[in-house]
């Protein structure tokens, strides 16, 4: 199906149009934001490989173009702004987010448990009731150092934005997380991209913030190319223990890469790696 054609907005009309429309990268200028890790992450590396590896090339200014960067931003906001005040991105007071169709959580759901928590479900190979904000984001960035995302297809214009969304990125380290039964699973980096579609609805309001995301795409895919070539190491976990589930997993040094990791990342709009779009 070919994107919903739309002539790009003149000069002028741009300048009305918000910053997050028209730059990938605008709410990391927003010095004054509650930033986790204290700071605006970096997302440069995502950005190149985004570059060098997406298969769109939106005019800019166009429906698509205007799509992607409000999704980028939006991600942004929700990975690493910790006051949801501070998301500009969202209508607040109405903004809800679904996955194939289940019953809508809100912003502050996202916020605590985080956007990977909120988009994927329970299975062999990952839990999201068993892990929390810090294990996730660890377990997702540090498997694909750089996720990239683009949007392939747009097929309806505001106030319902309906989408085609890509997901993607190399699997350069190893996969470790916790799954359903409580045990961690370990499966060995293989190298090979990682690509992932699907679909979104979004609502936005006047101001084209965006009030309800509805995303449809098979949450167990990813796991199925993670572990397509590679032994899938299972073993229990030390009951009693008083470290955090992010040491059980990864091991004493998470805390020193920490503020590395953290703040040279980006996420996933539909899945937030350490730089992810």
């Amino acid at each position: 199906m070919a994107s919903a054609h739309v002539e790009a907005p003149a000069a002028d009309a741009n300048a009305g149009l918000p910053d997050y429309l028209l730059d990938p990268n605008a709410v990391m200028k927003d010095v004054d934001a509650k930033w986790r890790y204290n700071q605006p992450p970096d997302y440069t590396n995502t950005r190149k490989i985004w570059a060098q590896t997406k298969t769109q090339n939106h005019t800019a200014a166009s429906l698509p173009s205007l799509v992607e960067n409000l999704v980028k931003n939006w991600e942004v906001e929700a990975s690493f702004k910790t006051d949801i005040s501070d998301w500009r991105t969202i209508d607040y007071p109405n903004f809800t987010f679904s996955i194939n169709g289940a019953a809508p959580v809100t912003g502050e759901y996202m916020l605590k448990v985080g956007t990977y928590n909120a988009i994927l479900t329970s299975n062999e190979y990952y839990s999201p009731e068993k892990s929390d904000f810090s294990s996730s984001h660890k377990t997702f960035k540090r498997m694909i150092p750089t996720f990239a995302w683009e949007v392939l297809e747009v097929y309806s214009g505001p106030p319902t934005v309906s989408f085609k969304w890509r997901h993607w990125g190399v699997m350069k380290n190893d996969y470790v997380g916790v799954n359903d039964k409580g045990e961690k699973v370990t499966i060995p980096a293989h190298g090979d991209t990682i690509d992932i579609q699907g679909v979104a609805i979004a609502k936005v309001d006047s101001a084209v913030r965006l009030q309800a995301v509805e995303i449809f795409y098979d949450p167990l895919e990813v796991f199925r190319q993670i572990a397509k070539k590679s032994e899938v190491k299972k073993t229990e976990l030390p009951s009693g223990s008083k470290e955090d589930l992010t040491t059980l997993l990864h091991g004493e040094g998470y805390a020193a890469e920490k503020s590395q990791a953290g703040i040279a990342s980006a996420g996933c709009p539909f899945m937030p790696g350490e730089n992810r779009e």
